[in-house]
This record gives C-alpha cells, structure tokens and sequence, in this order.
C-alpha cells in the first residue's frame, strides 16, 4: 500500500515548473532515506492522477531544489519509479509517466484527527499497511495537531480534500474530547455521504451509545473489556470499585462502563456501589473529591492514558500503588508496563484492527447494500503489578 500525507499540498507542474500538480507531501519516517521521501511523493501524485500519463516530471534539479537534496538523491527516486514501470526516461525530453493515472485498486483517506496523539492509531495504520489485501490499493492519511477548536477545524478540511479527490472510501475515527465534536462528526460524514464515497469507523461510533449510526465499525468489544477487568479486580479482594473518565469521551467510554457496571451486578454488589466518575484525571483536587466520595479500594480506568495520569496523581498524594489503591486501564499502550508500577490492562490488537478494517471497507465496496456490521475483536487482560493481585496471593500463602 502506498501512502501520502493529504493534510498538506505542494504545486507541481505538467511540464518542468513547479506549477500545476497537486503532490502529496509523504509520512515518511524521520530516519527514512531522502530518497524514499521524493519517490513517496512522486509515486502518491501518479496513482491519484496529479501526473496524468504523458506528463513530464519536474526536472531533476527542480526536484534537487525543492526537496533541498542532491540530484543524486533525486536520481535515485526516479529510477526506482522507473524500474516499477511508472515513468520513462528519454534523453532531451525528460521523464514522462507512463502509468495509468490511477491504479487497478482505489484510494482510501484515512481521517483520524487523534493520529500522533494517540497510541493506539499508529499500529492500526500500520495493520491496514500490512494487510495482502491492501497492496493493489492506495492509503491518504493527515492529522491535525492543534487545539480542539483547530482539530475540529482541519478535520472537516481534510473531508472536503478527500471529497475533492474522489477518494474510494475513508477510514473515519471521530472526534472525542472537543466541544463541537457531535456537530463536527455529522457534517463529516454527511458531506462523505453526499459524495457518495463509503465510511468505515475506526474504534468508536460518533453516536451516543448504545445507539449506532448507518456505518460499518471495526473495534473492540468495549463492553467486554469493561467486564472483564473490573471482574479480575472483584475476584482478587476488592470491594468497592470506581470507574474514572474523562468529559466528553467517545462511546467507547460508555460501552466500558456498561460492561464495568455489569461485572458489579454479576458480583451481587448494590447500585449504591456503582462509582462512576468523571473529571480531569490531572486535576488533583477531582482525585481527591473522589476519594473522599467513593472510598474506593480499586480504580478502573476509562483507558491507559488515564490510568497513567491517576497514577501519577495518587504519587503526588502519597497513596501507594498498589498496597493503598488498585488500578486498572484498558488498551495496553507501549508505556503501559513502563509506568513507576506496571498497569494491568486489557489488550487489544490494534494491527488485527487495522487489517479488519480493510477487509471491511473492500467487501462495503463490493456489497454496498450489506446490513450495518460491528466488527469487534476481543481483548484479554495483561496482569502486572498495578493490580495488586501478587500482594493477594501473599496474604493466601
């Protein structure tokens, strides 16, 4: 699968000036060759149809210039396009492309305004990338890195640049965590529906659950994971249990504490003790509201990403992890079993995610009139230290 970033747009020509095309500028990483940044982007622009067959490529020096990188280099690029069949090189005319302007698969965008800020995008893109099904086809992804008001605001840009491209379908994970974000997330995907270009949702719907909108969705089961975490804590000593999240989370939220709620009932505990809690996980003095509200003996977290901030929260409040407080996430982010205790958490395999995700978009594509489909993958809890499951044991022994 090739890749281009679609956020941004670089002018390039039809002859040798640097006028007239649209290249995409590449993902590439920082530690990639110079080489593959040029051939990443040239190879982006044939198979979206910037550079239609025919077309001259800017010179090797204009190249040299604008990427600020030797001829050399340049050269390097253009040889490997060569050598895949996708230009020709005839001395005193230049390059020319000689691929179809668009390849025998589609081009999907990829609309994830979480991308880089979020561990759990990364891998799922990598998945899609991975996939034998990918090959023939062609990924666009962007994301934006400003506030929320800004986030909100080159999202919706990016939907129109992938509606002005005709792209085959997008892979939309919707926004979370921003004032406007249910408004931002219905203009998305109806401008997406009016251009009649297909959506599959990554981890989370933009409805509030339980409720579901019109399109398919690759994820976790929530619920699930929610169940099963709060369930390993009530079966190793624990008697009252809190759940903390963050305002204005995405559904995903919800279905967690669905399934937290569910263990409790399964455990014969009261309503009395369902402790849901809200707030900023950074705000020392939500914590301690909490503390002195719910008196919990064990903390399941709404993700990792809070898990890590209560923990470092309860530090600077001298309360010990594990010995005076448990705590639990879900997802099983790189830094989970980094952190100053180890998190216990619920994994989820976000490469499996992304390679379920394309195969759902191509059978969308193919069977369009298919019933809306959940694709939940399982998770399975990762034990480590955080739970305090190692001190119930010593008590027993």
């Amino acid at each position: 699968m090739k890749t281009g970033q679609s956020a941004r747009a670089v002018a390039y020509p039809r002859e040798s000036t640097l006028e007239g095309h649209h290249l995409k500028v590449s993902v590439s990483s920082s530690n990639a060759p110079k080489y593959k940044k040029v051939y990443e982007d040239l190879l982006s622009a044939i198979r979206t149809g910037a550079f239609q067959p025919g077309d001259r490529l800017p010179s090797e020096a204009e190249l040299g210039k604008h990427y600020n990188t030797s001829r050399i280099t340049v050269a390097k690029a253009v040889n490997e396009l060569q050598q895949k069949g996708l230009v020709s090189r005839r001395a005193g005319s230049g390059t020319h492309v000689v691929a179809p302007a668009v390849s025998s698969g589609h081009v999907f965008g990829l609309l994830i305004p979480d991308l880089g800020r979020t561990e759990i995008f990364e891998p799922i893109c990598h998945g899609m990338m991975q996939s034998p099904l990918s090959k023939p086809h062609s990924l666009l992804w962007g994301h934006s890195m400003g506030e929320a008001a800004q986030q909100e605001k080159e999202a919706e840009h990016l939907c129109h640049q992938y509606v002005t491209q005709k792209v085959s379908g997008v892979f939309f994970a919707p926004l979370e965590f921003t004032p406007a974000k249910d408004a931002v997330n219905n203009r998305i995907v109806a401008a997406f529906d009016r251009a009649g270009i297909k959506v599959v949702l990554l981890d989370r719907c933009y409805a509030p659950y339980p409720m579901r909108s019109k399109y398919d969705l690759v994820g976790i089961d929530n619920r699930r994971a929610g169940f099963l975490v709060t369930q390993h804590l009530l079966r190793h000593d624990v008697k009252r249990v809190a759940f903390i999240a963050r305002p204005l989370s995405a559904s995903t939220v919800m279905a967690r504490i669905a399934g937290y709620r569910e263990a409790l009932i399964a455990h014969g505990l009261t309503l009395g003790q369902d402790l849901v809690c809200r707030g900023d996980p950074d705000d020392l003095d939500f914590l301690r509201k909490m503390m002195r509200n719910c008196k919990p003996d064990a903390l399941v977290c709404a993700n990792d990403f809070t898990a890590a901030r209560v923990m470092a929260g309860l530090t600077k409040m001298s309360i010990r992890v594990p010995e005076e407080m448990r705590i639990v996430g879900i997802d099983d982010v790189k830094y989970a079993s980094l952190l100053p205790v180890p998190l216990t958490t619920q994994h989820q395999n976000c490469a499996d995610i992304g390679e379920t995700a394309m195969a759902t978009m191509l059978q969308r594509l193919e069977k369009p009139d298919l019933p809306t489909r959940d694709v939940l993958l399982q998770t399975h809890t990762v034990v480590r230290n955080s739970c305090g499951i190692h001190l119930s044991r010593a008590r027993v022994n």
